[in-house]
């Protein structure tokens, strides 16, 4: 009997340490997946750049006949709008992350693909809107907006082709980032608390923040937001894809007292507009609280419970 004691005790303190030698090892947990960076590149870079390896190159333009007129060498064109639909409650939102995903896939995009986004016209707003969508997706590679767009690229007498690109469906997987948006619900608890410390800001045209425009279900804006016109951020009529300085954006931002510190909540009519000043907001300017609240004036104005304000911000 002594020795069956001695025994099952050996057998009880091997036990023990066993298990606090698990005790104290490190975490299994895996690790997260690295943040998406999104950055402006010259037309230069990108001519110099095109036949890298991991490069995929997005034609975001909505009209197919523009691409297969003239593209960057190695482009591919899935068009801005190809993302976005109705959703059986709003008429135009992005679609469902496997759908996302797999458009992405039919782009050629791989998870470790450095991705350059390019559109034309005033169509920057698609270019940052896909940039966004990564991000949304977790993407874990490079994203880069093509300064200046197509028009600056041809403008610089840089290589185009007529040629169609031949590639591989990409193995992109989507992970939703629900941290970079907001949702209705967070909108309408941060409208009702005026303790809330958040600041909206909107990029549409002044009239339609206005509520001078006829064209929602209620017209207006969002109590408290402050009006900062997107073209704002760029050089203007001479080409709405180029930004201005950083430093000319980041004195726009100060004398409309938006900083760093605050919480920010970028809407506009249906997300799309949003995109561009989050992307320089948070990517190239480095503000850590920028969100895009996706439904924006489209669905905020068919909420009968939410206040409008109108008339124009006197600060624009």
């Amino acid at each position: 009997m002594f020795k069956q004691l001695q025994r099952w005790k050996i057998q009880l303190v091997a036990f023990l340490a066993a298990v606090l030698a698990v005790a104290t090892l490190p975490a299994l947990v895996p690790p997260s997946a690295a943040a998406t960076t999104i950055d402006f590149v010259s037309p230069q870079w990108l001519a110099q750049h095109s036949r890298d390896a991991n490069l995929r190159i997005l034609d975001v333009r909505t009209n197919p006949l523009d691409y297969i007129n003239s593209h960057v060498p190695g482009a591919v064109n899935i068009a801005e709008n190809t993302f976005r639909g109705p959703n059986g409650r709003l008429p135009v939102q992005f679609w469902e992350e496997q759908k996302i995903e797999a458009l992405f896939q039919e782009a050629g995009v791989n998870n470790d693909s450095h991705v350059v986004i390019y559109s034309d016209g005033n169509s920057i707003l698609g270019s940052t809107q896909v940039a966004y969508l990564l991000e949304r997706g977790s993407y874990s590679g490079r994203v880069s907006v093509l300064d200046g767009g197509f028009k600056a690229y041809k403008d610089a007498s840089l290589p185009v082709t007529k040629a169609f690109p031949e590639y591989a469906r990409g193995n992109f997987t989507l992970a939703d980032n629900s941290a970079i948006r907001v949702s209705l619900d967070e909108v309408r608890s941060t409208v009702r608390d005026r303790s809330a410390r958040v600041t909206f800001i909107d990029p549409r045209p002044p009239a339609l923040f206005a509520g001078e425009e006829d064209l929602f279900i209620r017209n207006g804006h969002i109590p408290g937001a402050k009006n900062v016109p997107w073209p704002g951020f760029t050089v203007g009529e001479d080409n709405f894809h180029q930004l201005k300085p950083l430093d000319e954006i980041r004195a726009l931002l100060a004398r409309r007292e938006i900083t760093p510190e605050q919480d920010i909540v970028v809407t506009c009519s249906t997300g799309r507009e949003a995109s561009l000043q989050y992307v320089v907001l948070k990517h190239l300017l480095g503000y850590p609280n920028v969100r895009i609240y996706e439904g924006s004036w489209t669905e905020y104005s068919a909420q009968p419970d939410l206040p409008v304000a109108t008339g124009r911000d006197p600060n624009v």
